[in-house]
């Protein structure tokens, strides 16, 4: 696992991270597992930063950076393209700057003399071996918004900078302070395209120099980036494809691969065991992660293309995929709600309509499913939220079928053992009354919310990709640019019903990167019939890894009667709450992991490392 860490303190730190390497120019900060050329730095007088990871910064841009990190503008120095870390030193202070999506977190720990920081909350919690923390995981189970619980990690102890934030050390202090604004100014929907295509252009370009180059195509957004990358260069295009998915992902691929040069079509056919939840039967086959990530329960299908892509390449090179486009070029219908709390009535009967076409229901539905998020606001939500969890567990329905919230509650909540969600509704309103500056708009802030879950996720596909086939995972839609520009677009324009992904259409239109047929593309593949089928095929392992010996159970985090029902409706082909499952084994498999696999270690020294 790649990770970054240093220490800010009076006196030298007493131990290193073992294997470390030191970053030049900045004291006491190290990184492990990352390659010398993704690490680069600057230097002037009291001024100093390191970017780690994919930076798409000139030599001069970087040359002239230590100016920006004197004046203090912070957020200047997250606006290169590409994913990366920045630590920045200016005087005593420090800021350690990681992305908006969650991909480079940060985390820290202080005591009476000093500072740890790291982008491993794992690493910080073996310096004492500080436990898991069961009331954040049960947030994580329940709400699946990074942020509902603030600076609280998974670790007791260790604490984690939220989203859109920076952690900044004084010798006075140390502490979060936001660089981002919670929400855009406002930019129509044809004046953000060109914004948005050349942030993609510049993210992909980042990414795919001098090494082999792979890409998923398969859905319009991993098709936009499979044909920008083509422009550079040959790309092997990899499209999954399952007689059991049922979807339209291959006919497009293949029609797209005959029109556009340098795509190198490569067909990966789904087998008896490219199901969701196989191989958990051995959890040593599954490389550790941080946190938690939904990439476990499909790695058998992620592997299925690596395997494919590895055969094609004599080196290892770039896989490019389109993680994260469905949340950034798109809105869930919630934005109705957003409509409503701003008066916009007949806009909002209008998007109805048109949702309820798509959906085959009535827009009285849906404007009553949005009505109430309308009429509360952050904290009143959580409130709401904490009085659920104070009473019995709900039965279960869809979760489409229930009123939109600014945080929804999961099902997994109602999975807990009551004493677990009373002490999470403690929590929760404690939180609601500490909320000091609560977002206006829902649509903002769930969008955030729902990217960093998406950003925490993809690290752990791309730990199974760098560390069994040494490939690189990029995901471009989650860089900063790319999400500045896709989110300055308002929801209503982003996912008005009339049109599919209209901002990549406004991007990418008379421009003959993307074929037209892919622009008008109108459908969307997905894998629901391989999580059923996981679920069926799997249902006595899933039960043993998440019943009474669980460790989850063992936290009062999951029950054995509701999962159990659960099982049960999937093995007979009924709606299920797979997401609901997908948590809850993630969790568990990142449990057991915390107990048998090898923890970021550390080693004692003789106080010698200069003081910050």
């Amino acid at each position: 696992m790649r990770w970054s860490t240093g220490w800010y303190g009076d006196s030298a730190c007493d131990r290193l991270p073992a294997g470390g390497r030191a970053v030049p120019g900045l004291d006491a900060v190290w990184t492990l597992g990352w390659p010398s050329a993704r690490i680069r730095t600057a230097a002037e007088g009291w001024a100093a930063l390191a970017v780690i990871g994919e930076c798409g910064a000139d030599d001069r841009e970087l040359a002239t950076a230590p100016a920006l990190v004197r004046a203090g503008k912070w957020r200047a120095l997250t606006r290169w393209p590409g994913s990366y870390l920045t630590v920045a030193r200016s005087g005593p202070t420090l800021a350690v700057i990681g992305d908006l999506t969650g991909q480079h977190p940060v985390y820290w720990r202080t005591d009476a003399a000093g500072t740890w920081w790291s982008t491993s909350a794992c690493a910080l919690a073996t310096l004492d071996g500080a436990p898991v923390d069961p009331l954040a995981l049960a947030a994580h189970l329940s709400f699946g918004q990074p942020d509902v619980l603030g600076e609280r990690s998974l670790f007791r102890t260790v604490r984690r900078v939220p989203s859109g934030h920076l952690l900044l050390i004084s010798p006075e202090e140390a502490g979060t302070v936001p660089y981002e604004p919670a929400s855009y100014d406002p930019v129509d929907l044809h004046r953000a395209g060109p914004a948005l295509r050349a942030a993609l252009f510049e993210a992909v370009a980042t990414r795919i120099v001098d090494r082999p180059v792979s890409a998923d195509l398969a859905g319009l957004d991993s098709t936009t980036l499979a044909c920008l990358a083509a422009r550079s260069g040959p790309v092997t295009a990899v499209t999954f494809a399952d007689p059991r998915l049922r979807d339209d992902d291959l006919v497009y691929a293949a029609r797209t691969a005959v029109t556009v040069p340098d795509l190198h079509h490569q067909v990966v056919s789904g087998n008896p065991d490219t199901v969701y939840y196989q191989g958990l039967d051995d959890l040593t086959e599954l490389p550790a992660t941080d946190a938690p990530s939904a990439y476990t329960v499909t790695a058998a299908i992620k592997r299925a293309v690596l395997d494919t892509v590895s055969a094609r390449h004599p080196a290892p090179g770039v896989h490019l995929t389109g993680a994260a486009g469905d949340a950034l070029l798109s809105a869930p219908s919630s934005y109705l709600a957003d409509l409503l709390r701003e008066g916009r009535h007949r806009d909002a009967w209008r998007h109805a309509l048109g949702h309820a076409r798509l959906r085959h229901t009535s827009a009285f539905t849906t404007l009553r499913r949005a009505r109430p998020a309308a009429r509360t606001t952050l904290p009143g939500a959580w409130q709401q939220i904490a009085a659920e969890l104070r009473g019995p567990a709900r039965a279960w329905v869809p979760q489409a079928q229930r009123p939109v919230s600014w945080t929804p509650l999961l099902a997994t909540a109602d999975w807990m053992s009551p004493d677990a969600r009373h002490h999470l509704a403690d929590a929760l309103t404690r939180a609601a009354e500490e909320l000091a500056d609560p977002p206006k708009l829902l649509a903002p802030w769930s969008d955030r919310q729902d990217l960093a879950r998406v950003g925490a996720n993809s690290n752990g596909w791309r730990e199974i990709a760098q560390a069994e086939y040494g490939i690189e995972l990029a995901t471009p839609y989650l860089d900063n640019e790319v999400v500045r520009a896709c989110l300055s677009v308002p929801a209503d324009q982003r996912g008005a019903p009339g049109r599919y992904k209209p901002l990549l259409a406004s991007a990418f239109v008379g421009t003959g990167v993307l074929p037209g047929f892919v622009l008008t593309r109108i459908t969307k593949g997905g894998f629901n019939a391989l999580a059923y089928e996981g679920l069926r095929r799997h249902t006595g392992q899933l039960q043993d890894l998440l019943g009474t010996t669980s460790r989850l159970a063992a936290l009062g985090l999951v029950t054995e009667a509701p999962v159990h029902e659960m099982l049960k409706r999937a093995a007979a082909g009924q709606p299920t709450a797979q997401g609901a499952l997908h948590l809850m084994t993630s969790a568990e498999i990142w449990l057991r992991q915390l107990d048998t696999a090898p923890a970021p270690a550390w080693r004692k020294v003789n106080s010698h490392v200069a003081p910050a």
